[in-house]
Parts: C-alpha cells; sequence; structure tokens
C-alpha cells in the first residue's frame, strides 16, 4: 500500500472528499516526522513504533579509495513492529 491508496481507502470507508483524506493523511505523516524531529517516541500499541537510535561517531574507510574517513555521530528513525502485527504478518493464509 502507498499514499495515494491509503488516501482513496479513506476516502470509500469514511465517506470523505479527496481533498479532505488527503489532509487527514498527510496531517498524521507530518505529525510523526515532527514528534520524530522533537526527539519523541511514537507508538501505536499493537502496530509499531518509532524511535530515534543514537549513534555514535566512527572511523571508517572510503571503499573505493581505502582512505581513512570520519563518520560523524548521528540519529536513525528505529522502527519496532508491535506484537499484534507481528502475529497478524506471521498468521498462515486460509
Amino acid at each position: 500500500m502507498n499514499k495515494l491508496k491509503l488516501i482513496e481507502t479513506l476516502k470509500v470507508r469514511c465517506d470523505l472528499s479527496h481533498k479532505d483524506a488527503t489532509n487527514v493523511v498527510n496531517l498524521f505523516f507530518n505529525e510523526m516526522a515532527n514528534a520524530l524531529a522533537r526527539n519523541e517516541r511514537i507508538e501505536i500499541r499493537g502496530l509499531w513504533s518509532f524511535y530515534l537510535k543514537e549513534y555514535a561517531s566512527y572511523t571508517g574507510r572510503n571503499p573505493k579509495t581505502g582512505d581513512v574517513v570520519k563518520v560523524a555521530s548521528k540519529k536513525l528513525p528505529f522502527f519496532k513492529c508491535g506484537k499484534e502485527l507481528r502475529e497478524r504478518a506471521d498468521y498462515p493464509p486460509n
């Protein structure tokens, strides 16, 4: 499923205009991005959670030249699947 399919599903199931459904989906994703930017954890019980994971700086190598390169510390979003979603995704089809 992609963003457009999500908008179409919301439009049909909730009897919304395309514009309203688009606004709802955009609001949802924008608020998730804003929460991560504020270093907040996002959790929807049973489905998933996102949080920022901090990685320390380290010394690496450029694979092309072999030169030693200092890689700066960084924060990256980390996804964790919820128990209900994990069980549902692993559920054998009928």
